[in-house]
C-alpha cells in the first residue's frame, strides 16, 4: 500500500506547561478532524490534563516517564512548569533533555510519518532524523512574533544602544518596528547551559522540516509572507487552533478544572447588557504584588464597567489585596465577579455580554480575544508578550496599551496606577474610538472563522502540508 492510500500518523510532543499544552492539543484536534492518526506524547502527571482538552477527539496518548528527582534535582511530582517556584524553570528545562532516549524508543516502535514538537525540545529534530522522520516546530505563536524574534536574533540591534530604555529599529522587518532592550525576552546571562538550550531551540527551527504558526493568513499577511519569502523559512499557518473545538461543554473544560461553577458565571453574564462587561485575566503564570492588585481593583471600579476579574489563587489568598469595601460595592451589588484560580476563559470571551478583554498578551489569549471579536487592553509581562502587544495595538489596531515598558519584576517601577487602568478601559468600552476598535475586532473574528472552514486559508494550508508530507516519501 502506497503512502497516498494509507493513513498518515503524526506525533505531537508539547512542552510541559499549560500555555504550551493547550494550543498543541488544539492543533492535534485539527489533524485528527482531518482524518490523520494522531498521538500525543507526554508524561504520566500531564496525561489527565491533556485528556480533559482532548475530550471526544480521536487522539491517542502515549506516556514516557519523567526523569526522577535524583536526576533532575526537582521535587517529586513536578512534571509541569505550572508547579514550579522561583528559578526552578532552568533545572526543569534542562531535565527535559533526559527524555530523549524514551522518546527515541517510542519513535522506533511507532515510526510515525511526522513529529510536531515544541521549540523547547530542540533535540527532537536529531532524534526524529535517526528514523527518517521529519520534525516540525510548534511555538504556538503567530508570524509577527516569529519574525521579530528571528530579526532580533540575526541582526542584534539591541547591542547598538547604550541603555535599556533607548529605542532601536528592528532591521529587515516591514512596518518600522521600534523596541527597547527592556521589552526583549530576558534570559539569565550567567547560565551557560540555559543559554545553550535557547540557542539550540533557535537553531532547531532552521534545521527542522518547518514551522507551524498558530495564525491565519488574513490576520498578518505581510508577516506571513516575510517569514516565508524574505527570511526563507518553511512554514504553514493552521490557526487559530482555538477554533478547532466548537463543542460548548468541552470548551468550558479546556485546561484546569475551573475554580467556579461556569453556570454561575454564565448566569451572572446573562444579567448584563451586550458588550458591557470587561474580562480581566493575566494568564496562569502571573502573580501580582498586593499594591498592583489594589490599583486594578480601583481602576475597574472607577471605570464604571461591570467586570469579571480572574486572580491567580496565590495572589488572592490574603484579603489585603482588595481595597476596603470593594467587594461590597461591586460584587455584592451585581457589578462584578471575581474568580480566584482557573476560569473557563473561552466560554466567557464568547458570551455576548463581554465587550472587552484586559490581557497579558500571551499568544493563546490574544488569539482567543481575536476569535471572540473583542477590543483588548494590552498589559504584557514577559517572554514575547511585548511583541504580541505591539501587534494588537499598532498593527491590527484592536488593542489599547496600559503603557507597561518592561518585564514584570524588572527595572523597579511601581504599579500601573488606577487612573491609567481606568482610562484604558474606557477607551475600549465607551465612545467612538471603542466603537471603531470593536467593529474592526468583529470583522477580524469573522475572517478567523472563515480561515478554518473548508476552502479557507488555514484549511488550504493544511492540505498543502499534507501534500508536502506525502510527496517527500514518494
Amino acid at each position: 500500500m502506497g503512502i497516498h492510500d494509507r493513513q498518515l500518523h503524526v506525533f505531537f510532543f508539547p512542552f510541559f506547561a499549560n500555555g504550551h499544552i493547550i494550543p498543541t492539543i488544539e492543533l492535534a484536534r485539527v489533524f485528527a478532524s482531518r482524518g490523520l492518526k494522531t498521538t500525543v506524547v507526554t508524561t504520566p502527571l500531564n496525561e489527565p490534563f491533556i485528556s480533559r482538552i482532548v475530550g471526544k477527539a480521536n487522539i491517542t496518548t502515549k506516556t514516557i516517564k519523567f526523569p526522577s528527582p535524583e536526576q533532575t534535582g526537582l521535587p517529586e511530582g513536578v512534571e509541569n512548569s505550572d508547579r514550579l517556584s522561583g528559578m526552578q524553570i532552568i533545572p526543569f528545562l534542562k531535565s527535559t533533555v533526559l527524555l530523549r532516549d524514551p522518546l527515541e524508543q517510542l519513535l522506533q516502535q511507532e515510526l510515525p510519518d511526522l513529529i510536531i514538537a515544541d521549540m523547547f525540545f530542540p533535540w527532537a529534530t536529531d532524534s526524529a532524523a535517526k528514523f527518517g522522520i521529519p520534525r516540525i516546530v510548534f511555538h504556538g505563536m503567530g508570524f509577527f512574533p516569529l519574525c521579530v524574534s528571528a530579526c532580533v536574533r540575526t541582526y542584534k540591534p539591541q547591542d547598538k544602544v547604550s541603555s535599556y530604555s533607548e529605542p532601536f529599529l528592528v532591521p529587515n522587518l516591514p512596518g518600522e518596528i521600534m523596541l527597547t532592550k527592556m521589552q526583549l525576552p530576558q534570559t539569565p546571562k550567567h547560565d551557560a547551559e540555559f543559554t545553550k538550550i535557547l540557542d539550540e531551540a533557535n537553531a532547531s527551527e532552521l534545521n527542522s522540516y518547518g514551522v507551524i504558526a498558530n495564525s491565519f493568513y488574513e490576520l498578518e499577511p505581510v508577516y506571513a509572507d516575510h517569514y516565508r519569502n524574505e527570511l526563507g523559512r518553511k512554514a504553514w499557518h493552521l490557526g487559530p487552533v482555538c477554533l478547532s473545538n466548537r463543542d460548548a461543554a468541552e470548551k468550558a473544560h479546556k485546561g484546569n478544572e475551573a475554580t467556579i461553577d461556569q453556570h454561575e458565571c454564565l448566569k451572572w453574564l446573562d444579567t448584563q447588557e451586550p458588550d458591557s462587561v470587561v474580562y480581566v485575566c493575566f494568564g496562569s503564570m502571573t502573580t501580582f504584588p498586593n499594591a498592583q492588585l489594589k490599583e486594578i481593583a480601583l481602576g475597574l471600579e472607577a471605570s464604571g464597567q461591570p467586570f469579571i476579574w480572574v486572580v491567580k489563587k496565590e495572589s488572592s489568598e490574603n484579603q489585603e489585596w482588595l481595597p476596603e469595601g470593594f467587594e461590597e460595592r461591586t460584587v455584592d451589588q451585581g457589578k462584578g465577579f471575581i474568580i480566584r484560580g482557573w476560569a473557563p476563559q473561552v466560554t466567557i470571551l464568547d458570551h455576548k455580554a463581554v465587550g472587552g478583554f484586559v490581557t497579558h498578551c500571551g499568544w493563546n489569549s490574544a488569539m482567543e480575544g481575536v476569535c471572540a471579536g473583542l477590543p483588548m487592553v494590552t498589559w504584557p509581562m514577559y517572554a514575547e508578550q511585548f511583541y504580541n502587544a505591539m501587534f494588537l495595538t499598532d498593527i491590527v489596531k484592536i488593542g489599547v496599551s496600559v503603557g507597561v515598558q518592561t518585564w514584570i519584576g524588572l527595572m523597579g517601577g511601581g504599579p500601573v496606577k488606577k487612573e491609567v487602568i481606568e482610562k484604558a478601559l474606557k477607551r475600549i468600552m465607551v465612545g467612538d474610538e471603542a466603537e471603531e476598535i470593536r467593529n474592526r475586532a468583529k470583522n477580524i473574528a469573522q475572517m478567523a472563522k472563515r480561515a478554518v472552514e473548508e476552502g479557507g486559508s488555514s484549511y488550504s494550508d493544511f492540505n498543502s502540508l499534507i501534500e508536502d508530507l506525502r510527496s517527500r516519501t514518494l
